[in-house]
């Protein structure tokens, strides 16, 4: 199990926008909001099967059943990251890291954009799974 207690001192913390430009924010933004946006519309479609939904739910196999949750499940858990990570952007608290409190790297951001955490604190949290 993982300790979640903050490792670092805060008066040594460094301005989570200290390596982020404007520029870089708004396109982190801007790929904040088209995933948003997609796994939003994942969801529609999901839920809008067919009228016909009853009868072909009934057909299907349990595999298929259980990919369509795992879909939902995994779609939402995104949307909920992304929203969590424009909320903080929003609070001027993106870029930090949840754990460490340092600011996280550039590069790892502009992969994912939703992270809550530095590399090296991530590795620590799968490391604790």
């Amino acid at each position: 199990m993982v300790n979640n207690q903050i490792i670092g001192d805060r008066d040594t913390l460094v301005s989570p926008r200290s390596s982020l430009s404007p520029e870089d924010l708004a396109a982190l933004r801007d790929n904040l909001d088209e995933q948003r946006l997609f796994r939003e519309e994942q969801l529609r479609q999901i839920a809008t099967i067919p009228s016909r939904a009853d009868e072909l739910i009934q057909r299907r196999s349990a595999a298929q059943r259980e990919v369509r949750v795992e879909l939902v499940a995994s779609a939402r858990m995104v949307l909920a990251d992304v929203e969590a990570a424009l909320e903080r952007m929003a609070e001027g608290r993106y870029g930090v890291c949840h754990l460490c409190r340092r600011p996280i790297d550039r590069e790892r951001l502009m992969i994912v954009p939703q992270a809550r955490y530095c590399a090296r604190c991530q590795q620590v949290r799968e490391a604790g799974r």
